[in-house]
């Protein structure tokens, strides 16, 4: 199995916590987050734009996807990495890298723009890969 993510789905998925923008996409990033969670030598596919995990961005809401600032983020972010659009790497060697390259301040400069930054939960997660702690399951979604 390969999972295709852009540059900043990479930090995303450190600090998913069960918050998304529809049940439909909780659903599919819960599966990748577990996924990747439980099997760390799953290859991740650094991909350009949309991912596996915009495929499940809601229709109905302004897709964010394709914007100028989203496609900084990403680039900013494998850069940082030291990764390239196209190279494949396990899980566990994204983490590794995160853990070596970015703090949870970087965050708050990284995600600026992003709505879900101020939650805390992505600098929270960059927290946790950097002292060799386990990311933690999921918490049951809330109806």
């Amino acid at each position: 199995m390969k999972i295709g993510l852009r540059g900043h789905h990479l930090l995303c998925l450190l600090g998913y916590r069960g918050m998304g923008y529809s049940a439909q996409f909780c659903e599919n990033m819960t599966a990748v987050y577990e996924t990747l969670r439980s099997k760390p030598d799953t290859m991740i596919r650094v991909v350009l734009g949309p991912d596996d995990l915009c495929a499940a961005y809601p229709q109905d809401q302004e897709p964010h996807c394709e914007n100028r600032t989203v496609y900084q983020r990403d680039a900013e972010i494998v850069e940082r990495l030291g990764l390239a659009v196209g190279m494949e790497r396990s899980w566990a060697d994204i983490c590794a890298r995160v853990a070596e390259q970015v703090t949870p301040g970087d965050i708050g400069h990284l995600c600026a723009t992003c709505k879900w930054e101020p939650y805390g939960v992505c600098a929270d997660g960059v927290r946790l890969i950097g002292s060799g702690e386990a990311l933690p399951p999921v918490p049951p979604r809330k109806e």
